[in-house]
């Protein structure tokens, strides 16, 4: 049976990350604990005054080959993994001169950091820390007896322990430490596998990792009966995941998942350019429009649907502002994401104490590669991001007529909107603003009809007799298998039509909208999102 209070003798304190270093390694001291240490770490302990010796003068072997060899020694080792109490353990550890280690403080060197930065190939591999894993695992295997610690945030909790245990750890606290410290070695190892892959041009290695670190747990998941936390890859692309939260309460994983989807939608549209809003629900759009302004692009949007536009998600490319602001809280929302907000702003969402204004400091770029992955049972599907954009690819009108340039700069638009729409997706679109989406339906005919019954409905709404649709232009996802979705868009009034084009039915699509007079693009690129 493991014996639930270890004693804390000896520290081998080495981190890169000296954050509360001083303090908490002070408060080891007044427990009587040895440190022994490396480094820029060592040096730190010395200028504060601590009594501090160097893992060199430990192992009787010099630190070398600019560091990368200083803890990979046997007295290192074995006092990190030898069973206390084990006859042969301690017989080894006599033999050798190996005095047990307590306690294991090690951060690694900051290869995620490195990455982030930008750092050339050379320094990223140089920041691969070696004997921090190395000693992280055996501590960690041994955690029966040796409490190892990975993360500053954990020095508290610690002190805590040893003040309550008059310096002893928990058996308890020894297991959930070593959790954790399992976790970041994989996650950092995974950190650099997948560096690796991408330095090497290789698309789909053998081996794919993928490690996070836990920013908040979530009161549930999707449904209240499942739980849930939201991770933080390390990933520096703004978003939900980088984004600071002014305000209103936590985000669900419903929230988390919606605000994202809603971000990378508006990400298409570039700030300089225009003002653009997205307001998405359960993960697909409801309204997306282009303005001089964001109030006009809101109102433009919200008009496509103002009925599930209710407890949605609000997107802004562009600095929020008090205009736009007090339109948004005129309806319940239940997220805004923006790059930034103006006090003003801040203080008008102030009112609602629910509504949380998420601010993320930038736009992610559209064009930036990146993996997206998704479970299924057994595994997990991983691909590269639907980086292409509409401005960068070939259209080629295959109708006798041509589009005008206000149909041209329509078709665009709605094509950058149907790339983040769920399959089978369907986007009707006027001046540079959604009227009409159908989405998720198991036909491309059915999401057809029912963007233009949504178009209809917004009509109606808005006081108007004649469909948004009348006038408006249609985006497809991927090819009109048949000419029967093109013809139930053409029935609701649509001049002009983009899709990817490629289907075996082809010449009988293009037959079908030369009859009904609209002019078709194909792009050549399907944005199927599932």
């Amino acid at each position: 049976m493991p014996v639930d209070l270890r004693h804390v003798s000896r520290a081998l304190i080495s981190v890169s990350d000296k954050t509360g270093l001083v303090e908490f390694a002070r408060v080891l001291a007044t427990h009587g604990v040895e440190l022994v240490s490396t480094g820029g770490t060592r040096k730190a302990l010395a200028e504060a005054g601590l009594a501090v010796r160097d893992v060199a003068d430990l192992t009787q072997f010099p630190e070398m080959m600019d560091g990368r060899l200083k803890t990979l020694h046997p007295k290192v080792h074995g006092g990190l993994l030898a069973i206390r109490e084990n006859p042969e353990h301690e017989a080894a550890m006599l033999a050798h001169d190996i005095r047990p280690i307590d306690l294991l403080v090690v951060n690694l060197y900051p290869f995620e950091a490195a990455l982030a930065k930008g750092a050339p190939f050379e320094e990223c591999v140089e920041n691969i820390d070696i004997g921090g894993p190395a000693m992280i695992r055996a501590a960690s295997k041994n955690h029966d007896d040796v409490a190892v610690v990975v993360d500053p945030d954990d020095y508290a909790a610690l002190i805590e322990e040893l003040a309550a245990t008059n310096g002893a750890t928990r058996l308890a606290t020894r297991r959930r430490f070593a959790q954790k410290a399992f976790a970041r070695t994989a996650a950092y190892d995974a950190a650099i596998s997948n560096w690796l892959a991408q330095q090497i041009g290789e698309a789909s290695p053998p081996l794919r990792a993928f490690g996070g670190r836990l920013a908040e747990p979530m009161r549930y998941g999707e449904n209240p009966h499942q739980s849930a936390g939201f991770y933080l890859t390390g990933e520096k692309r703004p978003g939900v995941a980088t984004a600071r939260q002014i305000q209103g309460k936590q985000l669900s994983y419903n929230n988390v998942n919606d605000t994202d989807a809603a971000f990378e939608c508006v990400a298409e549209f570039d700030p300089a350019r225009t003002a653009a809003v997205v307001i998405v629900k359960h993960a697909n759009p409801c309204g997306v429009a282009e303005g001089a302004t964001l109030v006009e692009a809101y109102a433009k949007a919200l008009r496509c649907d103002p009925v599930s536009a209710f407890g949605g998600i609000v997107a802004l490319n562009r600095k929020l502002d008090a205009d736009a602001a007090r339109e948004i809280v005129k309806i319940f929302t239940e997220v805004i994401i923006a790059p930034d907000a103006d006090e003003e702003s801040i203080a008008i969402i102030g009112s609602k104490k629910n509504l949380r204004l998420l601010l993320t400091g930038g736009v992610p770029d559209a064009r930036a590669a990146g993996l997206t992955y998704r479970s299924v049972s057994g595994g997990f599907l991983a691909q590269s991001r639907d980086r292409a954009v509409v401005d960068e690819m070939n259209l080629q009108v295959v109708t006798k007529r041509k589009p005008t340039a206000e149909e041209l700069a329509d078709l665009k638009f709605a094509f950058r909107v149907v790339k983040h729409v769920k399959s089978n997706a369907i986007v009707y679109a006027k001046g540079a603003a959604t009227v009409g989406i159908g989405a998720g339906q198991m036909s491309r005919v059915d999401s057809s009809r029912t963007a233009a019954h949504k178009a209809q409905e917004a009509a109606r709404v808005a006081g108007l007799t004649t469909s948004l649709a009348k006038g408006a232009v249609v985006a497809s996802d991927a090819f009109f298998p048949f000419a029967d979705g093109l013809l139930a868009a053409a029935e609701a009034g649509v001049t002009a039509v983009i899709q990817p084009g490629g289907s075996m039915n082809d010449k009988d699509v293009i037959a079908a909208a030369d009859a009904q007079g609209l002019a078709m693009v194909f792009t050549g690129v399907r944005h199927f999102r599932h």
